[in-house]
C-alpha cells in the first residue's frame, strides 16, 4: 500500500500537540464492519458504511473499498457508462491504475496515490475501467469511491471535474514522527488539501507505524469518521479496537485519537485509516441508485432526464484536465 511516502518523515510539518486541558476529546460512538459485495462489471468491493445512518454520515453518502485485489491476466474490471446527479464522486487509488471519462470531457488515468475529484451537480455520464494493459498484465488493485453529498442550492450546478495528482496532496507528521498524513482536502491544524469542494470536508490517507498514537485536531463543526484500510489498532481513549474492514465513527469534540497495534500482520507494514468529517449540510436525502437529490420527485426527474438523454452524450470530446484550482465554487 504505497500510495505516498516519504524518505524521511521528521522534515515534514509536525502536527502540534493537543492542548487536552482546554480541548474536548471525541469518544468513539460506534464501531461497524462493512460487508462485502461486487461493483460495476463485477469488482469486488466492501460497503464501507452499512450500517451507519445517513444523520451520522452527512454530508457523506456512500463509501466503496474497491479492493484490495491482486487481479489475473484478464480479470481486471471497472463500471460501464452511467449517470449521476446531485452529488460528487471522489476515487482514490492506492494501488493500480483506473481510467475515468465523462461527458463533459473530464477524465484521465489515475494511479498510486492521485484523486479523481468529479462534481456530477445537475448530471453526468462516466465510466471507469482499467487500462488494457492492467487488464493483459494482471496486477495490484485498491482504492476508495466516495459520495459526499450536494447542497440542494447546488445540486444543479453544471457538472466539474478536478484532477489531484499525488504529489499535490499536503504532507503532515504526528507530533511524535509516528504517523503520516496525507490530507487531500480540507484543512487540519493550519494545513490545507488541494481538493476544492463545495461542501467543507477534511478527507486524510493516515499511516500510522506499528505502537504510534494519532492525536489529530478535528473542526468541532464536523463530523469525524475513520475507516481502516488495513491494519489493527484501536480509537479514542476507550481504546476501541478497529481492524481492516471497519469504520469507527465518534461524537461531539476538538480531537479525536487512533493508536495502532505494536504488533501488524507480517504482509501489513503500518495501520492505514481512511479520515473524514464535514460539515453536516442537515437536509433531506433521498438516494436511488446514481442520484441523490432532496426529493422523490426529483429523483423521477432524474430518471426521465436520463433515458431522454439530457445527462449527456458519449462518446464525449476530451478537453484539459482542471485542476482544483481552476474551479469556481
Amino acid at each position: 500500500m504505497p500510495a505516498v511516502s516519504v524518505e524521511n518523515i521528521l522534515a515534514l510539518p509536525r502536527i502540534p500537540a493537543i492542548q487536552r486541558a482546554v480541548l474536548k476529546e471525541r469518544p468513539v460512538k460506534s464501531v461497524t464492519t462493512a460487508p462485502g459485495g461486487y461493483e460495476g462489471e463485477g469488482f469486488p468491493v466492501k460497503r464501507a458504511f452499512a450500517g451507519v445512518s445517513t444523520a451520522e454520515l452527512d454530508p457523506f453518502v456512500h463509501m466503496d473499498q474497491m479492493g484490495e485485489v491482486e487481479y489475473a491476466p484478464g480479470e481486471a474490471k471497472g463500471t460501464p457508462w452511467h449517470p449521476h446527479r446531485g452529488f460528487e464522486t471522489v476515487t482514490y487509488i492506492i494501488d493500480g491504475t483506473f481510467v475515468h471519462q465523462d461527458s463533459n470531457g473530464g477524465g484521465g488515468l489515475i494511479t498510486n496515490g492521485d484523486t479523481q475529484w468529479m462534481t456530477a451537480g445537475a448530471g453526468i455520464l462516466h465510466i471507469e475501467a482499467p487500462p488494457e494493459n492492467l487488464v493483459l498484465s494482471g496486477g495490484l488493485f485498491h482504492g476508495i469511491q466516495l459520495w459526499v453529498n450536494l447542497p440542494a442550492a447546488n445540486k444543479f450546478n453544471p457538472p466539474a471535474y478536478q484532477d489531484i495528482r499525488a504529489q499535490e496532496a499536503a504532507l503532515l507528521s504526528s507530533q511524535d514522527g509516528g504517523t503520516l498524513l496525507r490530507l487531500i482536502a480540507g484543512e487540519v491544524a493550519g494545513h490545507k488539501g488541494p481538493g476544492a469542494t463545495f461542501t467543507p470536508i477534511t478527507l486524510i490517507h493516515a499511516s500510522l507505524s506499528p505502537g504510534a498514537t494519532l492525536e489529530l485536531p478535528w473542526s468541532p463543526d464536523f463530523n469525524a469518521l475513520v475507516y481502516v484500510l488495513a491494519g489493527n489498532g484501536s480509537a479514542g481513549s476507550q481504546h476501541r479496537p478497529i481492524r481492516s474492514g471497519q469504520l469507527a465513527v465518534f461524537g461531539e469534540g476538538d480531537w479525536l485519537s487512533l493508536s495502532a497495534e505494536s504488533k501488524q500482520d507480517s504482509n501489513i507494514a503500518s495501520l492505514e485509516v481512511l479520515l473524514l468529517g464535514g460539515l453536516p449540510i442537515r437536509e433531506r436525502v433521498v438516494h436511488y441508485g446514481p442520484f441523490v437529490m432532496n426529493t422523490e420527485d426529483e429523483i423521477v426527474k432524474a430518471l426521465e432526464d436520463y433515458k431522454a438523454g439530457r445527462l449527456g452524450t458519449i462518446p464525449a470530446v476530451n478537453v484539459p484536465h482542471r485542476h482544483p484550482g481552476d474551479i469556481e465554487l
